[in-house]
């Protein structure tokens, strides 16, 4: 089995937001979605290959530790998704977290990922 890259230890600055199209901007609605119901740091969204999406909320336990982005991408592949389209994170911070990154980057190179604030605000984006 390859090994998988590391995760870079750099995060990612979001570029000016995009415009988004009405299925990104369906993104931002389930990752606020999953945010609130739980209270959580952060929410995340993403859409595969086949148009189907799946969202998640962050992840703090004694033994695990996910971000929303991390499990978003996890469950895409659980259900048998092999590439991603694009993803958004809802969050405070003004930064991509560099794991979800990863996540996303694992199944595509140039998925945009849209950075939201919690009230929906996209705040920039990150293509590379």
């Amino acid at each position: 089995m390859p090994e998988s890259p590391a995760v870079p230890a750099a995060r990612p600055t979001p570029s000016d937001p995009a415009v988004l199209s009405a299925e990104d901007g369906k993104l931002v609605v389930l990752a606020r979605g999953a945010r609130g119901r739980v209270g959580a740091v952060e929410g995340a969204a993403v859409r595969d290959q086949d148009g189907r999406t799946y969202a998640a909320a962050s992840v703090a336990l004694p033994s695990l530790t996910l971000t929303a982005l991390q499990l978003a991408v996890a469950s895409a592949v659980a259900a048998g998704a092999s590439r991603l389209e694009a993803a958004v994170v809802v969050t405070e911070a003004s930064t991509l977290d560099a794991a979800g990154h990863a996540a996303v980057r694992d199944l595509s190179t140039d998925a945009p990922i849209h950075v939201a604030a919690p009230d929906g605000t996209v705040l920039g984006t990150v293509v590379e």
